[in-house]
């Protein structure tokens, strides 16, 4: 099978891209398969890239800020929907600090404190 494969390839002209460090293929469901240390070839005239290698499944959140500068128009909604996610995060972090400065120091011997 990967003989075949290869002849085809060969066929189509494909030539290999060496030193690409990783590839991410991004999905419309947010998702993203992250190809790390990847063999890349292709063929511009034949419209043909094979990426091949160990492939992930990967949520996009899992490799910013790493891969912003790859992020295209399509993925700025999972962008925004990630940033509001960690607004409302910190947001209640925030509430909850807030909570716990409303509850008093008692020190370090709590009975001396509650015979006050």
């Amino acid at each position: 099978d990967d003989k075949q494969l290869q002849a085809q390839l060969k066929r189509l002209g494909v030539n290999s891209i060496p030193g690409i460090e990783e590839v991410n293929m991004f999905q419309e469901d947010g998702g993203v398969i992250h190809f790390s240390a990847p063999k890349v070839q292709a063929s511009v005239a034949a419209n043909t890239y094979v990426i091949s290698g160990h492939g992930e499944q990967k949520r996009l959140e899992e490799l910013l800020p790493g891969i912003i500068n790859q992020l295209g128009p399509d993925n700025l909604m999972n962008l925004k929907r990630i940033a509001e996610g960690y607004s409302a995060a910190q947001a209640a972090g925030a509430g909850d600090k807030k909570d716990e400065e409303d509850i008093p120091d008692i020190g370090e011997n709590f009975e001396e404190v509650s015979k006050q």
